[in-house]
């Protein structure tokens, strides 16, 4: 399938002050079925051969001898054609066709594949056939299989299909679920060990049909510590996490999840004591054509510490400031929503902040949450605004400096479809097991080949968590320059990281924080502890964008 990929992730370290100094080394990969996690987009379906519709063909019309096979009993036989098709990647479909017809009959078999393209391919006498297609546009189509031989048409057979790959749709920010008040579930904290059930599709505008959901999750007012696993109702609680918090946190975070056939996502409380949760949805995945993701190498927008992007000087208590994105640094015109990762820094009190388009009214939605003084960063999938800018809102009383980092953009025009995944861990320094060099070290970086074989796969979900931090610090995750086989044969070049941040850690904390990362043009991801103090690093994914 092409979901799948081959993982080796490999290990660099700093060394001394000295980057490269110590050469990067490969190590085995995690136990991760990629081809199993992607199993439940890739639904079969089918059209038996006694559904194939007949012709009277030419030769019965005038009467000609021997211009129809004849079974045993001297009656004429018709042709038929059994369909079977299968999803392979987002816009992949693998079709088997099984042709029955008395031996020795020749038969053209012209596969209609319903988007105005088609391909012909001979059969003499029964005759299997296994035929693949790509299509520009995710969405449903009808395969239509015609048997034909020189009198004429001999019969049909038809088949519905839909792409496995889903487009996205901006959704201005809205509030689901809000246990503190009610919104969307009863009153009152979920449980530990329990689960709150988010209704998603049919909610609001949110149509019927819905594959994954993007949702900025937050756990506040909480008395211990502990997780939160988002994941699509009915199915098996991954052993992965989303958010994490401790005693007295509030804590966001950004997740793409899977919605089940009945439309509803769960959240579950792996705390040790009751937590409120909130759940905001800024867009949604279908398989119907819309927006399509294209990933950037990670750029930075705004800093209002320097004034690049803006102003220079912090946004005031209560302010707003604008970001452009369209026209700007890879993001076209005509984009309809963009992948940030957004940091607060400085900030002079405890506050939020609230990302939206441009155009309209701040919602009563949060993207990040901080306290006094603390640096915090949180992904952000937002729709742009008629203008092609976004807002940002203070919602403290006193000033914080603010930070964009730009990653990808959606667009009508961009091909990356999605395909969720149930989530998987793919690296944990924690576990010996599977990676035998201990924590992180800082200035040092991990490399992980996920597309280096299959450029199809352009940019994949993943969800990074720092942990046992024995000092501050910042992760940044963007492509590596180097090829696979320059790391395999010992001559790749020690990577300049890029200007951007995705999550920030003070000593000893846990932080969490939902990565969309591109592959560039190796399809190598790199994984960089900026701090100069050691780390744990877990790496989980939740799905991947393909371009066919």
């Amino acid at each position: 399938m092409a979901a799948s990929v081959g993982l080796i992730p490999g290990v660099a370290h700093a060394g001394p002050a000295t980057p490269g100094t110590a050469g990067p080394h490969g190590v085995s990969a995690p136990d991760v079925d990629l081809n199993k996690v992607a199993a439940s987009n890739f639904t079969t379906v089918a059209s038996p051969a006694e559904r194939t519709v007949h012709t009277s063909s030419a030769a019965k019309g005038n009467g000609k001898a021997g211009a129809t096979p004849q079974s045993e009993s001297g009656a004429a036989a018709e042709p038929t054609v059994s369909l079977t098709a299968k999803g392979t990647s987002a816009r992949g479909i693998s079709l088997a066709l099984g042709v029955m017809s008395e031996p020795g009959t020749a038969l053209s078999v012209n596969v209609a594949w319903g988007d105005g393209t088609s391909v012909t391919f001979g059969a003499n006498g029964p005759t299997d056939s296994t035929q693949t297609h790509s299509y520009a546009e995710i969405g449903s189509y009808t395969i239509k299989v015609t048997l034909s031989d020189g009198t004429g048409e001999r019969g049909t057979n038809e088949l519905a299909v839909v792409t496995p790959g889903s487009d996205f749709t901006p959704y201005a920010p809205t509030r689901l679920l809000d246990t503190r008040d009610g919104t969307g579930t009863a009153k009152g904290k979920v449980a530990p060990y329990a689960t709150a059930r988010v209704k998603i599709a049919g909610n609001g505008s949110i149509p019927v049909g819905v594959t994954a959901v993007v949702l900025n999750v937050t756990a506040t007012n909480t008395t211990s510590g502990g997780h939160v696993t988002a994941y699509p109702e009915g199915s098996e609680r991954p052993a992965t996490s989303n958010v994490n918090f401790t005693a007295g946190q509030t804590v966001p975070n950004l997740v793409i999840v899977p919605v089940n056939k009945n439309g509803y996502v769960d959240l579950y409380n792996g705390g040790w004591e009751p937590v409120d949760l909130i759940a905001d949805v800024t867009g949604y995945f279908t398989r119907t054509s819309s927006s399509g993701y294209t990933a950037l190498n990670p750029s930075r927008f705004l800093d209002t510490r320097e004034g690049l992007g803006g102003p220079r000087g912090q946004v005031a208590g209560q302010g707003t400031i604008g970001v452009r994105m369209t026209g700007n640094g890879g993001v076209p015109y005509g984009a309809t929503a963009v992948a940030l990762n957004v940091t607060v820094t400085n900030p002079r009190e405890d506050g939020h902040l609230t990302v939206y388009p441009s155009g309209g009214a701040a919602p009563s939605t949060s993207n990040l949450n901080f306290r006094g003084g603390q640096t915090v960063a949180n992904s952000v999938i937002v729709p742009v605004g008629a203008d092609g800018s976004i807002k940002i809102r203070n919602g403290a009383w006193k000033g914080a400096d603010v930070i964009v980092d730009v990653v990808g953009y959606y667009s009508t025009d961009s091909q990356g479809a999605y395909l969720p995944f149930l989530p998987e861990r793919l690296l944990d320094t924690r576990d010996p097991a599977d990676w035998p060099y201990g924590q992180l070290e800082g200035q040092g970086y991990i490399y992980m080949p996920l597309s280096s074989t299959r450029p199809q796969n352009t940019a994949y979900v993943l969800n990074t968590t720092v942990t046992n931090t024995r000092g501050d610090g910042y992760l940044t995750v963007s492509p590596d320059p180097n090829s696979k086989s320059a790391y395999d044969n010992d001559w790749a070049i020690w990577p300049t990281p890029p200007n951007s941040s995705n999550l920030n850690w003070k000593r000893g904390e846990t932080v969490p924080n939902l990565v969309q990362a591109g592959m560039g043009n190796n399809g190598i991801v790199d994984f960089w502890n900026r701090g100069w103090d050691n780390i744990d690093l877990v790496v989980d994914i939740f799905g991947v964008y393909q371009t066919n």
